[in-house]
């Protein structure tokens, strides 16, 4: 491992494979790690925006909900708030300009699931009120400007009903509402929803107090969701949905989760080609010690141990870098997360995460690669080479 040859060739040759695994071993930790920060920022926004779980309905748009259905949902263990629902796509007027977004009426335990409140610039929705607040993204497109009460917002809700319409006037519930804050989170959400006083959207909609489009659920720390969500399909019967803020999101998953296989992928060819040079030190080593080989072969050791004893030092090899170039990586990583090193925008530093998961990724990663390089390497060995 340590000893120097007499070839100062092989030794160059040790030298650069060393390094080649150090380098590659910190470059893979910090790649994966700044992925898996990148991963948790993406994240980070449907926390803000999404609950742990969220219950609608398969058949229609809505749910009515019985006493005896909400006394069992307060008893509920794992449960630490809930929040009723109604979502509708509905057409927002002002001032000439028109945008068609989701209305959704929240009552007052919606802050408590959804930490949406810190995100807002003014006023949220006061109970028994028409006041709504809607994402920069909406009041961009409609230039509504915040307490600005002398242009009204109206919204235009369709009537439920079947059969031809007659009058296009009678189609349409028509409503005056009054901004009082704009939300920002990005720019998806902040044209996605406007929220209101949950009674209002019910009596815009003619619904009854007890129908409802769905509800949010935000869990209790250290739940299984699973057992909170069997209870849940229990209680509400097959003809309802429960989701996990993961299934509400499965698109953003997917695509992250192929974006880091992906990545991986990448890194992973970068080693294999690294680790040709693995290959080759072994190689040559076995050259330089051809003669030592001999003698050991005449004094009756069998092949399969001299090649054990190439893939034994081309192992150590790999193990020795990699666990320099992990800890050279973990060094950076844990800079960054101190010192915020390297900034994206003046006011936003590069995300890493630091995982324990991304450590054993890396060493199996490399040692794998390593323990096949150095086998491929001692099979060189032969009675040909010998003789």
């Amino acid at each position: 491992m340590f000893t120097l040859s007499k070839s100062s060739a092989i030794n160059f040759i040790t030298g650069i494979t060393s390094a080649s695994i150090i380098v590659g071993a910190a470059t893979m930790f910090v790649v994966i790690s700044a992925f898996s920060g990148l991963k948790e920022f993406s994240l980070s926004f449907t926390n803000n925006f999404d609950p742990d779980l969220k219950v609608t309905s398969i058949v229609g748009k809505t749910i009515t909900m019985t006493p005896e259905q909400e006394q069992a949902l307060k008893k509920m263990p794992g449960i630490a708030y809930y929040s009723r629902i109604i979502e509708e796509r509905v057409l927002f007027s002002y001032d000439g300009k028109q945008q068609v977004t989701y209305l959704k009426g929240i009552d007052s335990n919606y802050i408590y699931v959804n930490p949406i409140k810190e995100k807002v610039a003014g006023q949220w929705v006061v109970p028994n009120s028409n006041q709504v607040v809607m994402g920069f993204g909406t009041s961009d497109k409609l230039s509504i400007q915040l307490y600005n009460f002398e242009i009204p917002l109206e919204v235009f809700i369709p009537k439920p009903g079947k059969g031809q319409i007659d009058d296009p006037d009678k189609a349409f519930t028509k409503a005056s509402l009054r901004p009082t804050g704009f939300y920002s989170i990005n720019e998806d959400y902040d044209s996605k929803y406007v929220f209101a006083d949950l009674d209002l959207v019910q009596h815009l909609m003619e619904f009854q107090p007890n129908t409802i489009s769905g509800l949010e659920i935000k869990l209790k720390p250290n739940i299984s969701e699973d057992s909170v969500m069997s209870e849940l399909q229990k209680l509400f019967g097959p003809k309802t949905d429960v989701k996990t803020r993961a299934q509400l999101n499965d698109a953003l998953y997917r695509m992250l989760n192929t974006e880091f296989i992906a990545v991986y992928l990448i890194l992973t060819l970068i080693i294999i080609m690294t680790l040709f040079t693995l290959i080759g030190a072994i190689i040559m080593m076995i050259l330089d010690k051809k003669s030592n080989l001999k003698t050991l072969a005449s004094l009756g050791a069998e092949i399969r141990e001299l090649r054990r004893i190439f893939l034994l030092q081309g192992t150590l090899l790999t193990l020795t870098g990699c666990f320099i170039g992990l800890f050279i990586g973990i060094m950076l990583v844990i800079l960054q997360l101190k010192f915020q090193m390297f900034m994206i925008t003046d006011n936003l530093a590069y995300p890493v995460a630091f995982s324990i998961q991304n450590i054993f990724i890396v060493l199996a990663t490399i040692m794998i690669l390593g323990f096949i390089a150095s086998k491929i390497a001692s099979s060189r060995i032969s009675k040909k080479l010998l003789e």
